[in-house]
């Protein structure tokens, strides 16, 4: 459950009223009329409910001016909940697309802490790859910023947002090349030891490498959607970008031409494979925008994604198929 906090002017008030008895909802309370002529209403809605009340909101008071919508989190409650009404709300929790959007939308902002964090994030990578020291490795996996865009861009095709489609798409774009920048630069100054177990797996793709990264997109949104932690599919999200991107860095900075391309192999399946399943799991929970030309647009831009992430990653899984069959071959 969470809080709906509703500030608007005073004519709305019983239509706000009205939607809180339509919704069945069970703790509704509305404040008196302040001296600018608007009234705060506040109402506990259960998680199944919250986006329909939350849609009917924004239907009512959308020429409303000086109007507010607020979702706040409740952390507790007294009397508590029955095991049966906890065992429901922990089946139906799921995030309203103002929730969802306002987290990833966050995570994707292409500022200077984003770079920095990529910036640093890549360091540690490097030195653990070269080094073939896994927990290093995974220390950089904690900081690097890459889940906001991956999750920005699958969400902005399911909402029908070009706006935000073109800033994550930025955001990934910049991430990505700049680990490879500073990765490349770091493989100057660096011998890059080509025995390193960590370092030389990241320059071949498997079938683990491909369920990972489906994993690891299917996850996040799921994590998202149901307003739990994302800080461990986080994790798992840059241990499917990062490090590959580093590699191709590293790699090219040796003169290692030939493993910068299986490097890059692995970064283009992964980056796929992360976005085509996000994109399923967001379909699968039903995150669509309010209004019918709205969700035509999304219906639009959700096939072209659709169709662009499987086709990449038919083409790619040939290309790999290939690369095996003519190993196997020499």
């Amino acid at each position: 459950m969470k809080i709906i906090e509703i500030i608007a002017p005073a004519e709305f008030c019983e239509t706000i009223h009205g939607i809180a008895q339509h919704f069945e909802v069970r703790n509704y309370v509305r404040g008196a009329i302040g001296d600018d002529g608007r009234c705060t209403s506040r109402m506990v809605v259960q998680d199944e409910k919250r986006q329909k009340v939350m849609d009917a909101l924004q239907g009512a008071l959308s020429g409303a001016e000086q109007t507010h919508i607020l979702v706040i989190p409740l952390d507790a409650a007294l009397p508590r909940s029955t095991e049966e009404d906890q065992a429901r709300e922990q089946a139906a929790r799921i995030a309203t697309r103002e929730e969802l959007y306002s987290n990833v939308s966050q995570g994707s902002n292409l500022d200077g802490n984003f770079l920095l964090l990529v910036f640093l994030s890549t360091i540690v990578a490097a030195i653990g790859l070269i080094e073939n020291n896994v927990a290093v490795v995974i220390g950089a996996m904690v900081i690097a910023p890459l889940l906001g865009p991956n999750m920005a861009l699958a969400l902005a095709t399911s909402l029908g947002d070009t706006e935000l489609m073109i800033k994550s798409f930025k955001s990934l774009l910049a991430g990505l090349l700049l680990a490879m920048a500073i990765a490349y630069i770091t493989a100057l100054v660096w011998p890059v030891a080509l025995d390193s177990h960590e370092l030389m797996s990241r320059t071949e793709v498997k079938l683990d490498s491909i369920a990972l990264a489906l994993a690891s997109g299917a996850a996040a949104v799921l994590s998202l959607t149901t307003g739990l932690s994302s800080v461990l599919v986080g994790v798992m999200v840059a241990v499917a970008l990062l490090p590959p991107a580093v590699t191709i860095g590293l790699m090219l900075g040796a003169g290692q031409y030939g493993l910068a391309e299986g490097a890059g192999l692995l970064l283009a399946v992964n980056i796929v494979s992360v976005n085509l399943s996000a994109k399923l799991v967001l379909l699968y929970r039903g995150i669509k925008p309010r209004t019918w030309w709205e969700k035509k647009r999304a219906r639009i831009n959700t096939v072209l994604y659709l169709i662009f992430w499987l086709i990449s990653l038919l083409v790619l899984g040939y290309v790999v198929y290939s690369k095996g069959q003519h190993l196997l071959g020499a």
